[in-house]
């Protein structure tokens, strides 16, 4: 396959579905259908699912993304910290809104019962973006594979908890965790319209993406909803400082974010202006030094319904495949638990230890993503032929396990499952790519020398 698909727009073309009509675009190697509304949520608000629109929908441009912090603060995209911005945004232009659950739908042609892959980005649970330069599925439409790039809530407008708000539904924050299953249960429920099987669907996710997918694994409610999941740099148990906290516990942080941003009441919060909401996280970020840790999933008793720690032991009977790289964030923990995590469930794991070219940052955190999209192209750095043939394996992997739970394929490198006391892996190298195991000393150096590339 080639990891020099075009974005080219041949034309638009427009279908029915039980949603109303709409129009996307159509490339040379695939269709695209793009700001799909699948729901609408006021603020600090549970979302409500679309079941129709008026008219023909207009799907041939993204929809807007979450309004985030880094887009309120110039200060965030410095030089010093323009790492990720260069790599993944450097000349796009976003539109944020509060009106932001909307889905990126790429298919082949004439797709008819194709396993969908529904992708969830990372940003640390406060930035993130579904229309960023990898999130192309042109790649995988090529091998008959739906994919599907959804936005959902981060930072405050995602994860704000309140008690007024569990006295309102019953339960607290996690707004931005049940976007996600809100936008899994309406690809089930419509994503027949665009050619996908609602029946064999594949959860994939980086990063914070990847422990969305993972908490959502972990709930037996959830059972039946998909098929498979695929976690890069976020797969396995945590550390007990990273694992969510109970809504009440984070209370007093959100008090304390509420007035600084001037506010009494939870109302007021509600009406006020986005420039008022992210200058008090900027607040907060100069008093205290554990916004990061507020500002995710908590155990609210419905979407995640006790302690990780908890559940990690019994999650959903799936077909799992877990990644890291070797310059990965906290790389030598990250490969440990995806590790541990893959041998108790029988995963498939991967090691990508290829280094980014162009700089000193090497396998960097998520730079996996544009292998698995085959978007290297619209990178400005120099991947060679041993990239190129990367991406192609990486996504002909992921597309025989989207299809079947199994990644392996004809002309690919064999790639065994973990056991119960082996922690082999794929590893993607510069000569080759071979079943190998990860080297901890190699990982350890990295974070200890490099860390994370923006800082």
């Amino acid at each position: 396959m080639s990891a020099m698909l075009k974005k080219t727009i041949l034309g638009q073309i427009t279908i029915s579905t039980a949603c109303g009509k709409l129009t996307g675009n159509e490339r040379e190697s695939c269709l695209e259908f793009l700001g799909v509304p699948y729901a609408h949520a006021a603020r600090f608000a549970y979302a409500e699912p679309v079941e129709s629109w008026e008219g023909t929908l207009d799907a041939t441009k993204p929809g807007a993304a979450c309004p985030q912090n880094r887009a309120w603060h110039e200060h965030l995209e410095h030089p010093t910290r323009r790492f990720y911005k260069k790599e993944y945004r450097e000349g796009s232009a976003f539109h944020y809104s509060e009106d932001c659950l909307n889905l990126n739908i790429f298919t082949p042609r004439n797709a008819r019962g194709c396993p969908v892959i529904l992708f969830f980005h990372g940003g640390g649970f406060d930035s993130g973006i579904n229309s960023e330069d990898p999130f192309d599925g042109a790649g995988l439409a090529s091998r008959g594979i739906v994919t599907v790039f959804a936005n959902y809530r981060v930072g405050p407008l995602g994860y704000l908890t309140h008690a007024e708000i569990q006295k309102q539904y019953g339960r607290d924050g996690n707004f931005g965790l049940d976007d996600q299953l809100t936008a899994l249960r309406w690809v089930k429920a419509h994503i027949g319209d665009f050619g996908g099987d609602g029946e064999n669907i594949t959860l994939l996710g980086q990063s914070a993406g990847a422990i969305s997918i993972q908490y959502l694994c972990l709930n037996p409610e959830n059972a039946g909803l998909f098929q498979r999941a695929a976690m890069m740099s976020g797969g396995g148990m945590f550390p007990k400082f990273a694992l969510p906290r109970r809504a009440a516990d984070t209370h007093a942080y959100w008090q304390e974010y509420l007035e600084a941003a001037g506010c009494r009441t939870l109302e007021e919060l509600r009406i006020a202006s986005l420039d008022c909401l992210f200058d008090a996280v900027e607040t907060m970020k100069h008093k205290r030094k554990d916004g990061v840790y507020h500002t995710m999933p908590v155990i609210d008793g419905k979407l995640i319904p006790a302690p990780v720690d908890r559940l990690i032991a019994h999650p959903l009977p799936l077909d799992y495949l877990i990644g890291y790289t070797s310059n990965d964030m906290y790389a030598p923990v990250m490969a440990f638990i995806g590790n541990r995590y893959a041998k108790a469930n029988g995963a498939y794991v991967y090691y990508f230890d290829l280094n980014a070219p162009g700089d000193d940052n090497r396998a960097f955190h998520s730079c996996d993503l544009r292998y698995v999209f085959e978007s290297l192209a619209g990178s400005w750095r120099p991947f060679a032929a041993r990239d190129y043939e990367a991406a192609a394996q990486l996504a002909d992997y992921l597309a025989n396990f989207a299809r079947c739970g199994d990644p392996n394929g004809p002309g690919l490198p064999e790639w065994q499952p973990a056991g119960k006391h082996t922690a082999r892996a794929l590893r993607f190298a510069p000569g080759r790519t071979a079943m190998g195991r990860a080297n901890y000393l190699k990982l350890t150096f990295n974070m200890l020398t490099k860390g994370d590339p923006k800082a």
